[in-house]
């Protein structure tokens, strides 16, 4: 049995590399605008690659995992996603339901699967 759990991200497509952390927060929606993405930042509630981030213009690549109010997402350029796994959100309920009743007991929660965004 493999200690790794399963993450469900939501995939961010950018048009070039480097981009500002910052503006990944806003292209995904989660903030409604670049200071309060800045703000989130610096008081350390992002996570990058699994690591606190605070640097508001921290240079995101391809392949970056991000973690901001319970939701991951995965860096990709446009047009370089097949690597990727996609699931349908019907798929990953089913995958969610059987995992909560295997780890009931436990604290983990699992990710539901988000969109893709590109800009």
């Amino acid at each position: 049995m493999s200690d790794e759990e399963e993450i469900y991200a939501t995939l961010i497509e950018v048009r070039e590399e480097p981009t500002a952390l910052y503006k990944i927060l806003k292209i995904a929606n989660l903030v409604s605008g670049g200071g309060e993405a800045k703000l989130a930042i610096s008081e350390g509630y992002v996570s990058l690659n699994g690591e606190v981030e605070t640097q508001k213009r921290k240079k995101i690549y391809a392949g970056d995992l991000i973690y901001f109010n319970e939701q991951y997402l995965q860096i990709a350029l446009i047009g370089e996603t097949q690597d990727y796994q996609f699931v349908e959100e019907s798929q990953a309920e089913v995958v969610d339901e059987t995992v909560s009743k295997q780890k009931k007991n436990e604290k983990t929660k699992t990710k539901k699967p988000r969109r893709s965004i590109s800009f």
